[in-house]
């Protein structure tokens, strides 16, 4: 039996824990040191690790798990008071990158429908990375945390439903979607996860705590959140935005303590270091050189287009100017998100293959600035983070 992929784990424990203990001792948050030890064992330097569905497969359960201790972690409260800042963030984090992002595409000499997907790309946000970050430095609950999770709901729904209308318009693949249809789905799935989280979750968690069998409620609390992940899938939404919904859900719950405590070990021990791992197996620097100003260029772009934007958005709902740049500074990341959006623009002719390579490297670039980035924008971070808005 071929058991390399347990040299794979092995070695992603070992790199991941000792890189990010080396990050901490240089001032960094330790995911920055994680993610380059994937640069570092995958094909950009080492080789050691591959892309493997294996790899794949557990870093989608990493990922999965790490927005469902996000959403445990939520102060629901918090989050509805500052919805109109999350949906200004967003909306800011979409407009800026989108025209930052063809602007530059164009200015490369791209067709107009290749550009026009270029600056959907630069739209998507993953929080994952900022997820760990602030809850690291103790900022996963304050105001800017609950903006930044706020927003990256928001702004994944934009960007599935632009996704949708430029596959329908410009892509090649034939086929035709009904932008109506795609918004009911939206709809619907958020109605049926708040009823669901309301009336269904604290039934269904009560009756696996009275199960006599070990570890019944963390075993309730990993189903609900495989379940709402499948389900946002299914309905056209990224599954972390499930997860983090049924971490709201049972946060509600009398077990969330529970659920959080033995939920932890198990993600940060194993799954999400497999995540954040997989992001770096993704660089590749063979045949890049001829792209290098191009790389520099977009990846400058996506930076202060999302930081700027989110913090714009911030601004005009209340926040001051270093809480502003803390959560765009939270938005920069693509992440997974964008990985799955150059794909699906790769497989419909929306995306070049010419430029795949370097798409990919711009999003470890996101991906790799958003920790420090973080670091310096929370570090001296004083009292209330809102003015008075009388």
């Amino acid at each position: 039996m071929d058991f390399i992929f347990i040299l794979h784990l092995v070695l992603i424990l070992i790199f991941t824990k000792i890189a990010g203990h080396l990050s901490v001792k240089l001032g960094q948050p330790s995911v920055l040191g994680e993610l380059i030890a994937g640069v570092i064992l995958g094909p950009a330097i080492l080789g050691w690790v591959q892309q493997t569905s294996f790899i794949h497969e557990f870093s989608e359960i990493g990922v999965l798990v790490l927005m469902f201790i996000a959403g445990l972690e939520t102060d629901l409260d918090q989050l509805r008071q500052n919805w109109k800042a999350a949906l200004a963030v967003a909306v800011g984090g979409v407009i800026l990158p989108f025209f930052g992002g063809y602007g530059a595409a164009l200015s490369f000499g791209m067709e107009n429908h290749h550009a026009l997907f270029f600056g959907l790309l630069f739209c998507a946000t993953s929080v994952s990375i900022s997820v760990q970050t602030l809850k690291e430095m103790n900022q996963l609950s304050s105001k800017e945390g609950t903006t930044i999770l706020g927003a990256a709901v928001v702004d994944d729904i934009l960007v599935v439903i632009l996704l949708a209308i430029m596959m329908s318009v410009l892509g090649t693949s034939g086929e035709s979607v009904s932008i109506g249809s795609l918004i009911g789905k939206k709809v619907l799935f958020f109605g049926v996860i708040i009823a669901a989280s309301i009336w269904v979750v604290p039934v269904v968690m009560k009756w696996f705590a009275k199960l006599k069998v070990t570890e019944t409620v963390i075993s309730g609390g990993i189903i609900i959140a495989l379940a709402f992940s499948y389900f946002a899938e299914w309905m056209g939404i990224a599954g972390i935005i499930g997860a983090f919904a049924a971490g709201i859900a049972i946060s509600q719950t009398e077990f969330k303590h529970t659920v959080e405590s033995k939920l932890e070990p198990i993600a940060y021990s194993l799954f999400v270091p497999v995540f954040f791992v997989s992001i770096g197996l993704n660089v590749d620097f063979e045949g890049v050189g001829s792209q290098i100003g191009f790389i520099i260029v977009i990846s400058v772009v996506a930076i202060l287009t999302k930081l700027l934007g989110g913090a714009l958005g911030a601004r005009l709902t209340g926040f001051n100017g270093r809480s502003s740049f803390s959560i765009g500074a939270g938005m920069i990341s693509r992440g997974e998100v964008a990985l799955i959006i150059a794909g699906t623009g790769l497989a419909s002719g929306l995306l070049d293959p010419e430029y795949y390579t370097s798409l990919i490297i711009m999003v470890i670039v996101t991906t790799l600035v958003t920790p420090p980035f973080l670091k310096i924008m929370f570090s001296n971070k004083k009292g209330s983070t809102l003015e008075n808005n009388n």
